[in-house]
């Protein structure tokens, strides 16, 4: 073993074993410990998972949290476990915002609103929400994202609209503090007339759709976060996306931003859209699309089943499609998605302390 070398050991041998095998290494020694805790280590390990075709899926139950293993997109059968959320709080009050290299970004919703970062794998957790997050969080009114800067730094974006003022806000895990951002001039997106989607990150952006089914109807945007230079933009939508009634649902596929597209036009209509080069490209339509009024206990969103899709919407609606050959492989790739009860994340020891 001294032949062989700490960067042998723990970056290319450690690196590579499960996060919960890594947590049960740190008991072998000190330096051990110290070892498989570094930015570094932890960089390489997260990195490697992230090439993995197996996830995990959380979804927030009326009375409890349960965790599906997911692989290549499809649900295994007989792996659900449930979990314990560190606080003792109903699974009916928790939202979810975001999922990011392992951690959940939740808030508890009550009398005074929390914001936690949370891994479920390792199960550490850390409130970071202040006093300006004390006041409601409505599931259409607040979202936000989680990245890393060019420091390793992982930052939490939240945003906030209320009274009509949109406000942007990002937390530093390094410095355990928040600061204010500016958003777009000229826009309405703080009414209440907007609808807010939960953030998703791809290529060094965080996309959110917001969207306006009342004044005027079907309006639709996309709104960017760059976290490079922590400024925001308006992305343009999809020409076939201006048929009303009409919603999307942002999930990454080989690390790439997709767009489901639902479109009421006399019959309902599932495509399936990618963003690459600046422009949108029309990857397939999905078979046979339907609204699912009752789901059962073993169904879950965003994943396969019995070659069938569920997918949600910030309506609230559940849409069934049934896949083909080329859309179920094509699906198999799917990186992420959020949605406020339910989120794909990896099994990664990445910490929401410093």
């Amino acid at each position: 073993m001294e032949r062989v070398g700490d960067y042998m050991i723990f970056e290319e041998i450690l690196s590579r074993l499960p996060a919960k095998v890594v947590c049960r290494f740190k008991c072998v020694s000190k330096q051990w410990c110290y070892e498989l805790s570094t930015p570094k280590f932890v960089f390489i390990h997260a990195r490697r998972v992230g090439n993995s075709i197996q996830k995990k899926l959380l979804s927030l139950k009326e009375n409890s949290i349960v965790v599906d293993d997911i692989v290549a997109g499809n649900l295994e059968e007989d792996t659900s476990e449930t979990v314990i959320f560190p606080y003792d709080v109903e699974p009916s009050f928790l939202s979810i915002i975001g999922s990011f290299n392992g951690l959940i970004l939740l808030c508890i919703k009550r009398s005074y609103n929390e914001l936690v970062l949370w891994n479920p794998t390792t199960r550490r957790f850390k409130v970071i929400s202040d006093d300006y997050f004390s006041r409601y969080f409505g599931r259409h009114n607040d979202t936000g994202g989680m990245y890393f800067d060019e420091h390793n730094d992982l930052k939490v974006l939240h945003i906030n609209c209320y009274w009509d003022v949109v406000t942007a806000r990002v937390y530093s895990r390094h410095n355990d503090s928040w600061r204010k951002l500016n958003f777009l001039n000229g826009t309405q997106f703080g009414s209440n007339f907007y609808s807010w989607s939960p953030g998703i990150y791809s290529d060094k952006k965080i996309y959110f759709m917001v969207s306006n089914y009342w004044i005027p109807p079907g309006e639709r945007n996309i709104v960017v976060f760059d976290v490079i230079s922590e400024t925001f933009s308006i992305l343009r939508f999809p020409e076939h996306m201006e048929v009303n009634p009409c919603q999307g649902h942002f999930l990454t596929i080989s690390n790439k931003l997709h767009v489901i597209v639902i479109q009421y036009a006399g019959e309902l209509i599932a495509d399936l859209v990618k963003y690459e080069h600046d422009e949108w490209i029309k990857v397939f339509s999905f078979n046979r699309a339907r609204i699912v009024h009752h789901m059962e206990t073993q169904e879950r969103t965003n994943i396969i089943q019995n070659n069938k899709w569920l997918i949600t919407s910030i309506w609230g609606d559940t849409v069934e499609v049934v896949l083909c050959n080329d859309s179920f492989n094509y699906i198999q790739h799917v990186d992420n998605y959020n949605g406020p009860k339910g989120a794909l994340f990896l099994e990664t020891i990445v910490s929401p302390f410093n």
